[in-house]
């Protein structure tokens, strides 16, 4: 599976300050993976838990984040698995969710994330549950190389450009200097969602029901049709099979590839590993024939219903959403907070560049943008079944296996059946 205990050595060597403390018996296990609002930036304020709370221990356990997206689900099923973990499935998971309403301060959860908390809850508009809380707000978008489009001598597309205006001024910059890909984006059905909506693909409506639509239909074509002309690369939502997510930041790193949509979430490492090797920037959402929107999304700290210790959770979740702890989370993590107070008052990020405060704001800024498709999907209790479907069935006609057509069928019969199963 892969994983390691932080405050253990793990399989790489690897030894972090964290809270892996003595036994104890009101001891939990969290699940989280390497990035961003993950193990490393939650340790210090474990540790500090652990060391202030006599009798209760938090436990950090660092998973790959496919671990989280295909392992989890199955231990779960099965009454499983960890007391609680960092996830991003937050509706797809909230059967297995329990409500940590009595250990929590209900009020302030509802004050803070109100939005956010409405996706933990399986899309059910009457829940009150607290079942975990939201840890940030994560933006879809791209990040370009502009030091490839100085030497092209091609103008950076402004606000409000079209996709199909980025296709080609990228296909021109690639042309240029000799680079392999104009655009490239992470294999998830997430990100492919981003298009979609922009094309006008409503995805699911307001009562929860899958929609198949034109918009769909017309972004899987213009999707297929850039793979088959060079624009993105034929090597990654191609090569792989079935609904395997695959990120592409190492060709974005190595000037492979002139922008690469992916998220907010890859920003601190885009700083630390680009450094100096080249200019970039985030960009403003591209825009379709529907809208100039991109997907929100985001984490949460969620405890499950086998869990042992669901106090413990609580009085340590609750403890985590604290502003101060909270903060300190989110600036190590360089992160877009999902708490009202941070986001009103603003975060502080120690030794973030000028580069990380501009995209930032560029993320940011999308955020009112967002088309209402965008934060339904979101929110729906069915979405990985559409996003891994999405995933397979666009990578088979990649693949000549199907056409757009029988692709679109096969998308909804894939979730349909998905739902049933479900219900």
């Amino acid at each position: 599976m892969g994983f390691s205990r932080l405050g253990v050595p793990g399989a790489a060597g690897l030894m972090l300050a964290a809270a892996a403390g003595t036994a104890s018996a009101q001891q939990v296990v969290i699940w989280c993976d390497v990035n961003g609002y993950g193990c490393p930036t939650l340790a210090p304020v474990v540790e500090r838990y652990n060391a202030e709370n006599s009798g209760k221990t938090v436990v950090l356990e660092q998973v790959a984040y496919q671990v989280l997206l295909e392992s989890l689900p199955v231990q779960l099923e099965s009454s499983d698995g960890p007391d609680g973990a960092v996830v991003t499935d937050l509706g797809g998971l909230s059967r297995y969710y329990v409500d940590l309403t009595e250990w929590v301060d209900a009020e302030f959860f509802e004050s803070e994330y109100g939005q956010t908390l409405q996706w933990l809850r399986g899309g059910d508009p009457d829940s009150t549950a607290i079942n975990g809380k939201p840890s940030t707000l994560t933006v879809n978008g791209g990040y370009v190389n502009l030091t490839l489009f100085e030497q092209a001598g091609v103008a950076v597309p402004e606000e409000g450009a079209t996709w199909e205006e980025w296709a080609e001024a990228t296909r021109q910059v690639a042309a240029a200097t000799g680079t392999e890909f104009p655009m490239a984006m992470d294999r998830s059905g997430h990100r492919f969602a981003s298009l979609a909506i922009s094309y006008g693909a409503e995805l699911v409506d307001e009562n929860g029901n899958l929609v198949i639509d034109d918009g769909l239909h017309e972004a899987i074509s213009q999707f297929v049709e850039w793979h088959r002309d060079g624009t993105m690369p034929m090597d990654l939502w191609g090569a792989v099979g079935g609904a395997t997510h695959r990120e592409l930041f190492t060709d974005f790193l190595n000037a492979d590839t002139v922008m690469y949509f992916g998220g907010s979430w890859a920003l601190n490492q885009v700083d630390r590993e680009v450094g100096d090797l080249f200019d970039w920037r985030v960009i403003d959402a591209p825009c379709g024939p529907s809208s100039c929107t991109v997907m929100p999304g985001g984490g949460a700290l969620v405890a499950f219903q086998h869990s042992r210790h669901p106090e413990v959770m609580g009085h340590f979740i609750n403890y985590l959403s604290q502003p101060e702890n909270l903060e300190e989370v989110l600036a190590a993590a360089v992160e877009i907070p999902a708490s009202a107070t941070l986001i009103e008052q603003g975060v502080t990020y120690p030794g973030a560049s000028d580069r990380t405060q501009e995209a930032l704001a560029t993320f940011i800024n999308q955020i009112p943008k967002m088309d209402d498709a965008a934060y339904r999907f979101q929110g729906w209790r069915y979405q990985r079944a559409l996003m891994n479907s999405l995933t397979t069935r666009i990578s088979q006609v990649l693949n000549n296996e199907l056409t757009v057509d029988a692709a679109v069928a096969r998308i909804e019969q894939d979730v349909t059946l998905a739902i049933e199963a479900a219900e």
